[in-house]
């Protein structure tokens, strides 16, 4: 994402793409507002029935430990794209496993940021039958 200039939810999403990368769970915790929401993907998943999204410090903390933190995650991120208080990035999320196992799916992840740079919401859109085994 290097390419692209800076803008407040683009730098928000550069800094919540950093914390999961470098697996620091309070660095990214930090990023989002009292009352921010994260729908990854967005709709009813495996990791939200209710397809509701993680809504609050309490819910994001336990997405992250339920899903982010089982395994190492990396972002290709191809295109970025910024306009009023959100960013849309498309792009690739790999995910590899203690077991050697990895698992890649396409999405677009979409960030609002707030007046102080803070996410209010992270909505990932990617379909579950897209996944790729590795």
């Amino acid at each position: 994402m290097d390419k692209y200039l800076p803008h407040p939810a683009r730098d928000a999403a550069r800094r919540s793409m950093n914390a999961v990368e470098a697996g620091d769970r309070a660095a990214w915790l930090s990023l989002f507002t009292p009352d921010a929401v994260v729908a990854d993907p967005v709709g009813p998943s495996p990791f939200d029935p209710a397809g509701l999204g993680h809504h609050g410090p309490d819910a994001i903390a336990g997405f992250y430990d339920n899903v982010i933190a089982k395994g190492r995650i990396s972002f290709a991120i191809r295109e970025s794209f910024a306009a009023g208080n959100e960013c849309a990035n498309v792009g690739t999320i790999t995910t590899r496993f203690d077991d050697g196992s990895a698992v890649e799916v396409d999405l677009v992840s979409v960030y609002t940021a707030d007046s102080d740079g803070r996410l209010a919401s992270l909505r990932a859109y990617w379909e579950i039958d897209n996944l790729r085994y590795r």
